[in-house]
């Protein structure tokens, strides 16, 4: 995986201008590597901590900054980097270095520069991964769903807020309708972003999974999941962090040391005991895996 994301990196860097030979086909270029597009965009955010499509942004803006500051006609700088117009290209530089083209080039600055990543595995072996591979049957999530937005650290407000709304004795209900892996009241996100930007729309579902022979109530979501197989980690500790940093060292270690990869399908945690006040936790992250 590493090799790949490095391969990735090369292609891209010899294709930040839109006058390149070759144009940055992330799905081609997972096939040519034997991967695929999905588990390549994951993998890039989870271990640069930034979505390709904004790397790639940045590296551009970082590299047209050079001509504008030589005093190139900036359509010209806009064509070549991909924009079809000036006002397109101003909009992107200034999201990037803060400041417009014009001002740049009359002040020299200020530049944010993004530099060209290199990925390296660095694996202490200090620690042991509570992991478990399971082929599950087909079955189906159901329960209470919403749109949320996406948030990297910290647990997000707006599935607080959501979770909060429900009854107690909906909670309940829920609990006894559950009948296979993973039990009990589930974390379900699905719908992801594929390059996981922060601050993009996701599906969460606060419920429980069912056997495919199972029937749903009529006033309940249902995510339907095909027959698979699952990398699931436990992790334990204080709430959400240790289940961040579990999710964090799945992409940063095991993965990379491993031969599976991320498949499309939702990411399941399963909360197996807690504090009262849910300032800790041990609980179970489920994602969907395919051999690489």
């Amino acid at each position: 995986m590493i090799a790949e994301l490095n391969t990735l990196i090369n292609i891209v860097e010899a294709n930040l201008s839109a006058d390149s030979a070759e144009s940055v086909e992330v799905g081609a270029l997972a096939v040519r590597l034997g991967t695929t597009e999905y588990h390549l965009r994951r993998m890039f955010s989870s271990l640069a901590g930034i979505p390709l499509s904004e790397y790639v942004r940045r590296r551009r803006m970082t590299v047209a900054a050079g001509a504008v500051i030589d005093g190139e006609d900036l359509l010209s700088v806009a064509v070549r980097y991909g924009y079809g117009s000036t006002e397109a290209f101003t909009r992107a530089f200034r999201s990037v270095h803060g400041a417009a083209p014009s001002e740049v080039r009359r002040d020299g600055g200020p530049l944010r520069s993004q530099q060209s990543l290199r990925f390296r595995l660095t694996i202490e072996g200090s620690s042991t991964m509570n992991t478990r591979i399971i082929d599950h049957p087909a079955f189906a999530l159901i329960g209470h769903a919403v749109r949320v937005p996406l948030i990297h650290e910290g647990e997000n407000p707006h599935i607080r807020e959501f979770i909060a709304s429900l009854p107690a004795t909906e909670h309940a209900r829920l609990k006894t309708l559950s009948d296979t892996a993973p039990t009990g009241l589930l974390q379900v996100t699905d719908g992801v972003d594929p390059d996981y930007r922060e601050g993009t729309d996701l599906t969460y579902l606060h419920g429980v999974a069912i056997s495919a022979a199972a029937s749903a109530p009529a006033d309940l979501d249902i995510i339907d999941v095909p027959a698979g197989i699952w990398a699931v980690f436990t992790a334990d500790g204080p709430y959400p962090k240790a289940l961040q940093d579990t999710w964090a060292a799945a992409a940063g270690e095991w993965f990379p040391s491993n031969p599976w990869r991320l498949r499309p399908g939702p990411s399941i945690v399963s909360i197996l005991d807690r504090a009262e006040d849910f300032s800790t936790a041990t609980t179970e992250l489920w994602l969907p895996v395919e051999r690489d």
